[in-house]
């Protein structure tokens, strides 16, 4: 039987553990993102005046997941948006609802903040993914479009 899960904010000492996870996430990915990004990253998820966020889910001792979270302002409401940036759950537990609830974490904190949308994007051949995220979101219909700078 597996340990209760415990969704904590990400805290100094945990640096470790994310960096574990987070080069799983690029993995999966098949990203390398160089380490000043990560480093800038990381300070801004434990600086209180940045708009990024990070939550790590916990299996006992164990992180086995992660969600990166930022507001941002919008001109199509008067209250923020929150963009669910990346969301990764160690291969071994996917599956067993760990993404569902950082996902819903990440929803009560964007209630909590007075957001009126969340909204993330995820690779068109994620299908394991979107089996869950077509229960618990609506699809908007956009594509994204961008330029690399």
């Amino acid at each position: 039987m597996a340990e209760p899960l415990t969704l904590l904010p990400l805290r100094a000492a945990d640096r470790a553990v994310w960096d574990r996870l987070w080069a799983g996430y690029q993995a999966f990915y098949k990203v390398a993102i160089p380490q000043d990004v990560c480093d800038t990253s990381w300070a801004r998820f434990l600086d209180a005046d940045e708009p990024m966020n990070a939550l790590l889910a916990w299996q006992g001792a164990r992180a086995v997941g992660l969600v990166h979270f930022i507001w941002h302002r919008s001109t199509w409401t008067a209250g923020d948006y929150c963009y669910l940036q990346d969301l990764f759950v160690e291969a071994p537990v996917r599956g067993t609802g760990i993404g569902r609830r950082l996902i819903e974490a990440v929803y009560a904190a964007a209630t909590d903040k007075g957001c009126s949308r969340v909204y993330w994007l995820t690779h068109e051949t994620n299908a394991e993914a979107m089996v869950l995220y077509d229960r618990i979101a609506q699809r908007s219909g956009f594509l994204q479009y961008r330029k690399i700078l």
